[in-house]
């Protein structure tokens, strides 16, 4: 069965390909809700099935895998920052606080249609300006969601974490093995794309 992940993310290739699928990659065309259309976590579900349809339109003999990993912090939705200067004050905000990183999955096979989602609780340390100017020292933060990568440097930024450190990353892959062997998609073979 042709598995497509409508992601252009190599985080979320390199967690399918660690976990031994193979897949073809096929990065989504499809417009993203922007933070504020709908509540946090439901956000990243519409955005997820935004990504999977867009590419199970298609390829419809084909399972798609759409997702979409965001940083809440109080309810709010912080998207990928835009410049600098907003990544600097998305990094002083979550300074010595916890959020939430919220990933939407959505599975698209033929009609079927399965959307879930996972969150992650992490702490941070309280950042001062020299530990925030060093860490986008190291880390291109443009396309990160919450303006970091937990696997680049995460040491310097998270104190702790409560649940999938992988969901962090962008796809909660033990979820996300248990939902595509209920579709028949196993790990094995090569990876494509």
């Amino acid at each position: 069965m042709r598995f497509i992940l409508a992601s252009g993310s190599p985080r979320r290739r390199d967690l399918l390909a660690k976990a031994g699928y193979a897949f073809e990659v096929h990065e989504a065309e499809a417009e993203e809700w922007p933070p504020g259309k709908y509540p946090f976590r439901k956000l990243c579900t519409a955005n997820a099935a935004l990504k999977a349809r867009d590419i199970a339109a298609r390829y419809p003999e084909g399972v798609v895998l759409g997702a979409d990993t965001m940083v809440g912090l109080d309810g709010e939705a912080m998207g990928k920052p835009r410049n600098i200067v907003e990544a600097t004050g998305m990094l002083e905000r979550l300074s010595g606080r916890v959020h939430e990183v919220c990933t939407g999955v959505c599975l698209c096979h033929g009609e079927e249609e399965h959307a879930f989602f996972e969150v992650t609780w992490v702490r941070f340390h309280e950042l001062g300006e020299e530990v925030i100017k060093d860490y986008m020292e190291r880390v291109h933060v443009m396309d990160k969601a919450g303006g970091y990568a937990i696997q680049e440097h995460g040491e310097m930024l998270v104190d702790k974490i409560e649940g999938s450190y992988e969901n962090v990353v962008g796809l909660p892959i033990g979820r996300v093995k248990e939902e595509l062997q209920r579709i028949g998609i196993q790990p094995g073979g090569r990876r494509e794309g």
